[in-house]
């Protein structure tokens, strides 16, 4: 509303009418939230609209609530500060609301994975529902208002997640629990327990329908519009569960609600001496039960009250003094508002421990949800405080906003124009100062000075009144006053004022609790006063100003945010606007006054040294990669920042110690520059990660690339090596067999591949889809009855098993033979260079085969992988095979140098030329032609060029020396490098004790045979001990008996920790083992036999404490007469028949008797009264009450622990 074209309080109400009708009920004045209660659900809180406030400026997005809980939250984590919502307005305004939509957002944007964080979350959500229920209640303007004031302080890590949350509690209204107006209700939580309490309750606590009790019928309205009572409470009961309130805890708070709603059917009727007695004494019989006290003490304190008469500051007579029906009713209805006063006081501090801290707590984000403003045609003590509060919450936003704001402007000398406004100190001083006195005080005047007469004292303060006049914003009216406040005229009438600020219970009812069996009930009154002090107690004004000054104090140490809050009708209807309403509302909140300020001042204002803290980054002469580089003063690098961002000079001004900023405008966008600053700096930090990674992967491509293409040449060359030792240096090799490029290539055929010529060939074969290991082709000596034998051509196809020759027959192949593997015993080859060699198989009819294959190298080690090398390779001269069963042919091999290829066969002899030594290794593989190497110049941030060839164009500027940071300093601490110490000397040897007990001798003891003599503190060994007193010892290497009763136990000395052995000597990896067949292994090992139980075996503990004892017998039986004999019977120990002579007298051990059980106590009353059946006292014009519950049973008795544990042993015996 700060666009305003014309600045007065019609033009704001006419703006704000336009948005109310429109359903638009948040603006801005600022940074302060207006909010117009819209009397209906507008669905603008739901997580789609949170999630458009989450991490947005308030400029960025409509106003909304949601908007200053994310500037709040921002702001404490930016800057480092605590943050406080305050949240003003009269009462039906919406700040109950507008307080829950913030803990809503603070709590879905905070984060956070932990389970305590999200506990704390719930916890903090939770308390909205539980104090809604016990501190809020239907009012004439306001459906649910608060009838009290909170302070919910929400703290957060160094992270920004909450670890924990603290309540302040400001003023509960307790006389509402007594007494309400026409159309008015008491407190949620009685209509909600006394409609929806369970069975178990209503039998437990006797409860009725709300119609049936005094305090909730009495202003006839039950039923509230839009306020489901069943519902209320079922979501009350979880809000319990998830703060963590037991389920006795519960019930003890269950039970003191009980307590106060039958006290309100306690009525007294006058006697004829005008005393007054309790009309129906079963319900103060049944209100004692509650309590768990005396019921005769009860209707005594009712009825009477004990007077102490004082001489001359002594003790004087103690007297009963009968109280009239008035005055007992008064005496009644303070009881109730006590109790329920002080349990409201025992919830917030039991959710303040369930919501302690459970980390360090950084920063705190405090909600301020309070009364708000009333004005109400009876204006009495109550509401003397509310609108007390109220003005001091006014008088921080005037500080905060008008007058600081102003006052720091000319102190930092800033050309300003003053705006006049409203100062409400004045009102604030008429009420709580002291000198000259104000209405608190002479409150605590009248109270002091006429104690024990309310009605003397009122009078009392109705004279003091007249001093007050001199106030322009007091006036006395008799038996009335008004106060001007902020928000209009107010008259308060006097009548009950001074009691009411007394607040003080009789010594009586103190007594009363005391005697009280109920322990919860006495924890509600710990801080009772002391009778003997004569201090005056505290008075309720005095805690309403402690607490509002402690408040505003808590408020002025965070950082502000404001919601005004403004009610447009009084009817709650979401369509009428009260435009006479609602003006007032604007004046008294002083908006106009507020549009002012904010457009003729300045948006932000900070010192120079958090502005350069928070915006050094943003100019290249401030900041060097990060790093605070400015060398001159901050005020100056305030002026160079605003400079080199483009900040118009109109747009800010240098004081004295602070830089201020028009426009919010101007300062969002120095953080969103600031916020592009790191999205840009990551962004690059990204782009040379991503740069880095994409070198690091093409270098890691052109790695495997090289190896792809290597790797296979290696296995190989590995197959090849194996050749050369197969053949040892025994046979002349060729010059294709030694060239650095051949390789072992295998399937030369592609049998395995999917040619044409392999599937003819696997066909022919027969194999099917086994692997072939070697396929090439080569000739077989063919031998034809009358001529010579020549080569024909053939295919070898080499599998697991077998070696396949195939014949090619005018482009059919066929089978010609099959050779398996078994069957091949050796194989022979001559020591020239020829290609010539026999598989001497089996004597068979077919003989052995003579193959010419140019890969018999390769074919030989390929045989003798398959066979595990079992096959035997011989070389010579000549080559013998059997060319028919029972038949041998010799082949001999001679050189020619005629021979230009290969060799040549005939007539069993081959001639072939000379070959490479024998002794012949491959040569080295060929070098590659040297091609063009590709550089890796992908992305901005690789450069072309090198060392060599560098790019000079776009060299970076020579990086500035870094500053630290104003108001923090950094000292350059030089690291020395780490000095190499010697090893640690070893720990010296020390020799470890023998593990055996050790005894130290308490007396002097003269041994017999047998028997070892002791002096005292010698220190013996144990070996053995028995049950009869007496011990094997062992002193000075000899063994004996000594009785245990003179023994007494030495303590062991911590054994120190073994030196760490050195470590063990590397080892190769062990071969993987076979793999364990689980078939056999299940039916060798034998099944697992059950295990049988063992009836002499020693007892095991099974009782807590209890533990077997160094004999057989269990510890809870007794050892019978022949178990006694028996154990005696044998042994060396001296009371053997071993034994010389019996041992001496030792003295015997005591046997322990055990504790008396104290009797049990007797209770104070037999049982549970019957619940009252009379009717509620006629109060209004509320309906009958209901009928009387039926009486429960009594409780059952408590466990007798010691027969408990005597059966469960019992049963354990006898199974």
């Amino acid at each position: 509303m700060t666009l305003l074209t014309t600045i007065s309080n019609e033009s704001i109400n006419d703006n704000l009418q336009k948005r109310w009708l429109n359903a638009e009920i948040y603006t801005y004045i600022g940074g302060v939230l207006i909010s117009v209660n819209p009397f209906r659900d507008l669905g603008i809180y739901t997580d789609e609209v949170l999630q458009k406030y989450k991490g947005k400026n308030r400029l960025e997005v409509p106003p909304h609530v949601f908007g200053i809980a994310e500037s709040a939250y921002y702001n404490m984590n930016a800057y480092h500060e605590n943050q406080c919502v305050i949240i003003s307005g009269e009462s039906g305004a919406g700040k109950t609301e507008a307080a829950k939509r913030i803990m809503q957002y603070i709590a879905a944007v905070s984060g956070g994975q932990d389970s305590s964080i999200q506990e704390i979350k719930d916890m903090v959500l939770a308390t909205n529902p539980l104090l809604e229920s016990f501190g809020c209640a239907k009012t004439l303007r306001n459906n649910n208002s608060s009838r009290h004031g909170k302070y919910l302080e929400i703290m957060f890590n160094a992270q920004g997640e909450p670890v924990g949350a603290q309540i302040t509690n400001y003023l509960l209204e307790k006389g509402r629990v007594v007494g309400q107006v026409e159309n008015e209700r008491n407190f949620h939580i009685f209509y909600q327990f006394t409609k929806a309490a369970s069975d178990d309750q209503r039998e437990q606590f006797g409860l009725q329908g709300p119609e049936s009790y005094a305090y909730t019928s009495m202003s006839n309205c039950l039923e509230v519009q839009n306020i489901n009572d069943t519902e209320d409470f079922a979501a009350t009961l979880n809000a319990m569960r998830i703060i963590g309130l037991t389920a006795n805890e519960q019930s003890e708070m269950f039970r003191m609600l009980a307590i106060i709603l039958w006290l309100g059917n306690v009525q007294f009727e006058e006697m004829d001496d005008g005393n007054a007695r309790i009309a129906d004494t079963s319900v103060a019989d049944f209100i004692a039960y509650l309590m768990d006290t005396d019921p005769a003490m009860l209707q005594k304190v009712l009825t009477t009250r004990v007077m102490e008469t004082q001489r001359g500051g002594r003790r004087g007579s103690i007297y009963d003094v009968p109280l009239n029906p008035a005055q007992a009713t008064a005496g009644r209805d303070a009881l109730s508002k006590a109790i329920y006063n002080n349990l409201f006081e025992w919830i917030v501090s039991r959710i303040n421990i369930s919501m302690k801290p459970r980390s360090a707590t950084a920063h705190i984000i405090g909600i301020l949800d309070i009364f708000g403003f009333e004005i109400f045609e009876d204006n009495s003590f109550e509401q003397l405080c509310i609108n007390y509060v109220n003005e001091k919450l006014q008088q921080i936003f005037i500080e905060l906003t008008l007058k600081t704001e102003q006052e720091e402007y000319v102190r930092e000398q800033i050309k300003w124009t003053p705006i006049k406004y409203f100062n409400n100190k004045i009102v604030c001083d008429l009420i709580e100062e002291r000198k000259p006195p104000g209405i608190f005080a002479a409150l605590n005047d009248a109270c002091a000075t006429a104690h024990a007469d309310p009605a003397a004292a009122d009078n009392s303060f109705v004279q003091r009144t007249a001093i007050l006049s001199s106030n322009p914003h007091f006036e006395a009216r008799g038996a009335q006053f008004l106060v001007r406040h902020y928000a209009g005229d107010v008259t308060y009438n006097i009548a009950g004022m001074t009691d009411k600020n007394k607040d003080a219970l009789i010594k009586d009812i103190f007594d009363l609790i005391g005697s009280s069996g109920n322990q919860f009930l006495q924890s509600l009154f710990r801080d009772r006063p002391d009778p003997g002090s004569k201090r005056r107690p505290p008075t309720a004004g005095d805690r309403i100003k402690a607490s509002a000054g402690a408040l505003v104090d808590n408020l002025m140490k965070a950082q502000p945010s404001y919601i005004r809050t403004i009610k447009p009708n009084q009817n709650r209807s979401p369509t009428e606007y009260d435009s006479k309403a609602i003006l007032h509302q604007i004046k008294y909140l002083g908006l106009q006054e507020n549009i002012r300020v904010r457009r003729a001042g300045f948006a932000y204002r900070n010192t120079f040294e958090k502005m350069v803290e928070r915006f050094y980054l943003l100019s290249p002469s401030t900041s060097y990669a990060g790093e605070y580089t400015w060398q001159g003063d901050t005020k100056s690098g305030c002026v160079q920042i605003l400079k080199d961002t483009g900040i118009p000079k109109d747009e800010w001004q240098m004081g004295v110690t602070k830089a201020f900023i028009k426009n919010p405008e101007t300062l969002f966008a120095l953080e969103t520059m600031r916020d592009r600053y790191w999205h840009n700096m990551a962004s690059r930090i990204q782009r040379a990660w991503r740069n880095y990674w994409r070198y690091k992967n093409e270098c890691a491509k052109r790695i495997q690339r090289f190896w792809k293409n290597n790797k296979e040449g290696l296995e190989y060359a590995k197959i090849r090596d194996y050749g050369h030792q197969v053949l040892a240096g025994r046979k002349e090799r060729r010059r294709f067999s030694l060239l650095g490029s051949r390789r072992f290539m295998g399937d030369y055929l592609d049998v395995n591949g999917k040619n044409a010529l392999g599937t003819e060939l696997r066909s022919a074969c027969g194999i099917g889809a086994e692997d072939v290991n070697f396929s090439c082709r080569a000739q077989l000596l063919i031998s034809k009855f009358g001529r010579s034998s020549k080569p024909s051509p053939r295919f070898l196809v080499v599998t697991n098993k077998a070696v396949h020759i195939v014949k090619v027959d005018e482009a059919s192949f066929t089978l010609d033979r099959k050779i398996p593997l078994i069957t091949i015993k050796s194989i022979s080859l001559s020591n020239l260079r020829d290609d010539w060699m026999v598989f001497n198989c089996n004597v068979s009819e077919e003989g052995d085969p003579v193959l010419h294959c140019y890969f018999k190298t390769e074919l030989i080690v390929q045989l003798l992988r398959l066979t595990q090398a079992s096959i035997n390779v011989s070389i010579g001269p000549t080559i013998e095979y059997a060319k028919k069963k029972g038949k041998k042919q010799v082949i001999s091999f001679r050189k020619d140098e005629t021979v230009l290829h290969d060799d040549v066969y005939k007539s069993h002899t081959v001639r072939v030329p000379s070959g490479e030594p024998p002794n012949s290794v491959s040569r080295p593989p060929p070098k590659r032609k040297p091609g063009t190497v590709r550089p890796i110049t992908h992305g901005k941030l690789l450069r072309a060029g090198g060392p060599s060839n560098q790019n000079t164009k776009g060299a970076p500027r020579t990086k500035p020396a870094a500053q630290p940071l104003p108001g923090k300093s950094t000292t350059n601490v030089t690291v020395a490098p780490p000095v190499a110490k010697a090893p640690p000397a070893p720990p010296p040897f020390v020799q470890e004790e023998p593990d055996v007990e050790r005894y130290r001798a308490k007396f002097a003891f003269e041994g017999q045979e047998g028997e070892v003599s002791l002096k005292k503190d010698d220190v013996v060994e144990l070996v053995e001990k028995d049950d009869n007193g007496w011990w094997l010892v062992r002193k000075d290497g000899e063994e004996g008996w000594a009785p245990n009763n003179y023994l007494e136990l030495v303590p062991r000395k911590p054994k120190t920790a073994p030196i760490a052995p050195p470590p063990p000597a590397r080892r190769l990896p062990p071969s993987a083992p076979p793999a364990v067949n689980t078939t056999s292994l299940s039916k060798n090992t034998p099944s697992p036999k059950p295990e049988v139980t063992n009836a002499s075996a020693k007892p095991v503990a099974v009782f807590p404490g209890v533990v077997p004892s160094s004999s057989s017998t269990t510890p809870w039986k007794k050892s019978t007469a022949n178990e006694i004999a028996n154990a005696n019977s044998t042994g060396s120990r001296p009371g053997s028949a071993s034994a010389a002579k019996p041992p001496p007298p030792v003295a015997t051990k005591p046997k322990p008797t055990p504790p008396q059980v104290a009797t049990k106590p007797v209770p104070k009353q037999p049982g549970k009264p019957p619940i009252p059946s009379a009717a509620r006292p006629p109060v209004g014009n509320g309906s009958a009450p209901k009928a009387a519950v039926s009486r429960p049973v009594a409780p059952a008795g408590q466990l007798d622990l010691a027969a408990a544990l005597a059966k469960r042993a019992q049963r354990m015996a006898d199974d």
